[in-house]
């Protein structure tokens, strides 16, 4: 994924940040230091893990001063080790300090999701799956999150709900009311849907899953099903439509799914709940 594209987005979200920051000004730093006083300051990780928004921290910086003089030293998507200093900033010490906490803040948050996917990646590496995240994300944050997730090697589902067709659960419990069985819905959304624009539709059993298929579901998810449902599933499927898998996934379980032949794994975790990567910014004398 590509952040350029969002760069107008990305500004904002660091702005919205630093605001809530600085709002008030920084009573803590401004009578305090000198306005002359300068500083070197370097991101040191303190945990291993997968480095992520490096790449943003120049647009911290200069949005408080543009005098601050950011240097990556360690590209996104890199293993990084306790001790390892990941970049430096030089310029003057209070501005320094009143970056700090946002630059931080977003570091953490996307090279925890990164390092959280690696593992989940890393968990059927051998195996012919790809891991995806989904839209749930930090509201606001999606395009650092999917971003992150990529710099983890994992691979980016819709990004929002004009991306692609997906029919969900109560999608089709309001078109059941209808009277349309699962094939018709696949048929109805392919007849309103241009021929470049992918479906998916959620099934729950392999006899579902197989009648999406017949009718021409690009994808189709398997939801929450048993790990000998999903077998069953995919053999009935038999390569007439990628399978995805999604619901009960964790690190215990994401290589057994993987083995029951799906092509995808969807993983809600890996942007909802990944702890932050421990990163720290400390000033040199």
């Amino acid at each position: 994924m590509e952040l350029d594209r969002y760069l107008p987005q990305i500004e904002e979200i660091v702005q919205t940040a630093l605001d809530e920051d600085l709002k008030d000004g920084d009573i803590t730093t401004s009578p305090l230091l000198p306005a002359h006083s300068q500083g070197r300051a370097s991101f040191l990780a303190r945990a291993e893990g997968v480095l992520a928004g490096i790449v943003i921290m120049p647009i911290v910086f200069n949005k408080v001063d543009p005098f601050l003089k950011f240097v990556e030293l360690v590209s996104d998507g890199s293993m990084v080790k306790p001790g390892m200093e990941l970049g430096t900033v030089e310029g003057n010490a209070g501005s320094l300090l009143k970056a700090e906490r946002t630059a931080l803040n977003i570091l953490q948050h996307m090279s925890g999701i990164a390092t959280l996917t690696a593992r989940y990646v890393d968990a059927v590496k051998g195996l012919p799956v790809k891991i995806l995240d989904t839209r749930k994300t930090t509201p606001g944050l999606r395009c650092l999150d999917k971003y992150s997730v990529a710099m983890g090697g994992g691979i980016n589902h819709r990004y929002n709900l004009g991306d692609m067709v997906l029919i969900k659960d109560n999608h089709i419990a309001v078109l059941r009311r209808e009277g349309r069985s699962l094939g018709d819905i696949v048929q109805l959304a392919r007849s309103k849907t241009p021929a470049r624009i992918k479906i998916e539709i959620e099934t729950t059993t392999p006899q579902e899953a197989l009648e999406a298929a017949a009718a021409g579901a690009d994808i189709v998810m398997l939801d929450n099903m048993s790990l000998d449902a999903m077998r069953e599933a995919v053999k009935l499927i038999n390569r007439k439509a990628i399978v995805e898998a999604s619901g009960g996934v964790n690190l215990d379980t994401v290589r057994s799914i993987a083995e029951t032949g799906v092509n995808w794994i969807s993983v809600g975790t890996i942007t909802h709940s990944a702890p932050s990567l421990d990163i720290s910014l400390k000033i040199k004398i």
